[in-house]
């Protein structure tokens, strides 16, 4: 296997680089085995397959009203 380039070093720095300041971002992925997988929202992506997403998209409002009535048990992120 030949050692890459410093052009090609270069290239894959300035790619990293631009993946690192996107933060706050979502990204979608189709996984080898059919599920979704969202990145952004954490160290580790969330993965579910087709009908587990629509599933929650159903209830978006329930979860919702559910994370609203429980804010003062939850963890928040200070800004």
């Amino acid at each position: 296997m030949a050692e890459p380039t410093y052009e090609e070093l270069k290239a894959r720095l300035a790619e990293l680089e631009r993946k690192s300041t996107r933060a706050g971002t979502l990204e979608f992925k189709v996984g080898e085995k059919g599920g979704v997988s969202v990145y952004g929202l954490g160290r580790f992506p969330v993965t579910l397959y087709y009908e587990q997403w629509i599933r929650l998209l159903n209830t978006a409002q329930d979860l919702r009203a559910f994370l609203e009535s429980n804010k003062d048990k939850l963890k928040l992120k200070q800004k």
